[in-house]
Formats: C-alpha cells, sequence, structure tokens
C-alpha cells in the first residue's frame, strides 16, 4: 500500500495525495519510507504563509495568487486553515468552497483544514501535509492561516515567506 501511495503522491493523483493527508491528519501516519520518499521529492517547492485577522482578505489574496500562477503556468497547493468544527472535526468553514473554479484543474490542489485548537493559525500536522503536496510536483503552496491576532505566527515556521494581511485602520500608522 505504501508504494502505491507514494507512487500516486509522485504522479499527482489528487486521490493519492488526498488520501496520505487524511492518514497524517487522523495519526495515522503513513510508513517511515512514505515520508524519507516524499522528502527527497519535495524539496523545490516554494512555501508561501498567508495570515491575518477574520476578514482581512486571505482567501481572496490567495484566489488571486492561484490566478496569477497558473498564468505563469505554475502548479499550485493551497492549504487553508480554518476553526474546528465541533460537530465534524473537520475545518468549519471549508475555504476551498470560495475556490471552486478550480475544482478539477489538476494544476490546483485544494485542502481544508481545522485547526484543532491550535492557537498558533495552523493545523499541528501541516508541515507534512506541506510535504505531500510539495512531493506531488506543485511549484507553489500556500497556507492560509486561520484569522489570526497580534500572538499566532507559526507561520514562519512553516512557510519560506509570509504575507500578513491586514485591514485598514486596524493599528498603527
Amino acid at each position: 500500500m505504501t508504494h502505491d501511495l507514494i507512487r500516486g503522491v509522485l504522479k499527482n493523483n489528487h486521490g493519492s495525495i488526498s488520501k496520505a493527508i487524511t492518514l497524517i491528519e487522523n495519526y495515522q501516519n503513513p510508513s517511515e519510507p512514505f515520508f524519507n520518499e516524499i522528502h527527497n521529492k519535495g524539496k523545490d517547492a516554494v512555501r508561501i504563509g498567508i495570515t491575518g485577522p477574520p476578514g482581512a482578505g486571505k482567501s481572496t489574496l490567495t484566489n488571486s495568487l492561484i490566478k496569477f500562477c497558473l498564468h505563469d503556468k505554475k502548479d499550485v497547493g493551497v492549504i487553508a486553515v480554518d476553526p474546528t468544527s465541533p460537530f465534524t472535526g473537520g475545518a468549519i468553514l471549508g475555504d476551498r468552497v470560495r475556490m471552486n473554479k478550480y475544482a478539477g484543474d489538476q494544476r490546483v490542489f485544494l485542502r481544508s483544514l481545522g485547526n484543532n485548537g491550535n492557537l498558533g493559525g495552523l493545523s499541528n500536522k501541516v508541515q507534512e501535509i506541506g510535504d505531500v503536496i510539495a512531493a506531488s510536483g506543485k511549484d507553489y503552496i500556500f497556507f492560509e492561516t486561520v484569522g489570526v491576532g497580534q500572538a499566532e505566527h507559526d507561520i514562519i515556521n512553516v512557510a519560506d515567506i509570509s504575507i500578513v494581511v491586514l485591514v485598514p485602520e486596524s493599528g498603527d500608522e
């Protein structure tokens, strides 16, 4: 099973990518050979974090960046982190709905994650999930954090570049 899952991820099979992410999310991590192979193949992706308060325009910016990347003939992965639903344990808002024009486009992989109560704006498994998406051949991976304030800055530990989106009049000049 591990070999088939690796092969599927490396061939950008969105079903295999989703399955690997679900295993990671549910703490049923694939085997060590899986992660060794994934890490070796996913080093070239640029990881960009997008963070800021709720309603600042993170999803709108992410959507525009996807369009820009596709126009530049680049493949994109998006991990959109939302609050965790107390009923389902999944992402409460599901930002993928806002980006549905890319559904079915093999150049774009979108995944919503619940933050599982983590206060840093991300899910604690987001690094491993980013590695899976990177191994699928995506050129850029966008990590969109749950709406955060001034103390949530875990994104700087995950992303190569961090973008902070603010609303007008949200603080100092």
